[in-house]
């Protein structure tokens, strides 16, 4: 794979991971409430997402899911119900919120909880498959091996999302310092209702609008 063709890829990426959407949501309040050291599980898990996106798409499963109203309709409503379930859990939230969570003293919430809530946000959205399934094969090469292709693109999408990951719970870390523990709360609600829009919004998605 040339070096130009990644390039390329990686700009159009950046600027497609970069726009906020419900992992961003969450990078921003994992980074408010746990701090950056344990936020980093969370954007693991949508790394860990991109993978399993990719290369569910290499096998077909985008295809599928552009072909048959039944599976995407099953995917489709797994993702939204399981944003707006994200989403209401953070409007409702009651904890509190301190400095303490910058240096990573926040206990509220297991590591592997919070790397599974940005996993399953990412594999549950059929938006997703959709997306990569239009967009990955404009890089790849009919005639040359796929497989190493495909790696070549996953493993860059992946250290664009971790290090864009990476700056947006940074930014949610640095707003606890600027903000009171109620205000901080405040941007945890307001992005769980911007979770739970984003749910209405997938659940009113067609194909034919990807």
């Amino acid at each position: 794979m040339h070096g130009s063709t990644l390039l390329i890829f990686s700009a159009v990426a950046f600027v497609g991971i970069a726009t906020p959407g419900p992992t961003v949501l969450l990078a921003l309040t994992n980074g408010s409430r746990y701090g950056l050291r344990r936020a980093a599980y969370g954007f693991a898990g949508a790394v860990a997402s991109d993978f399993v996106l990719i290369f569910a798409v290499a096998l077909g499963l985008g295809a599928l899911l552009a072909a048959s109203v039944f599976w995407f309709t099953v995917v489709k409503w797994v993702g939204a119900v399981y944003l707006g379930y994200i989403g209401i859990r953070m409007i409702l939230s009651k904890g509190s919120l301190s400095v303490a969570n910058i240096d990573g003293d926040a206990t509220r919430g297991s590591n592997s909880a919070i790397f599974l809530k940005s996993f399953l946000t990412a594999v549950t959205n059929p938006k997703g498959y959709l997306f990569f399934s239009a967009f990955l094969p404009q890089f790849i090469a009919p005639s040359a091996p796929l497989a190493p292709q495909y790696l070549a693109l996953a493993a860059t999408f992946a250290a664009l999302d971790c290090t864009i990951m990476f700056g947006y719970s940074l930014l949610g870390a640095r707003a606890i310092r600027l903000l009171k523990a109620s205000g901080a709360l405040w941007l945890e609600r307001i992005s769980g209702a911007a979770l739970v829009a984003l749910a209405g919004s997938l659940a009113l998605y067609r194909r034919h609008a990807a």
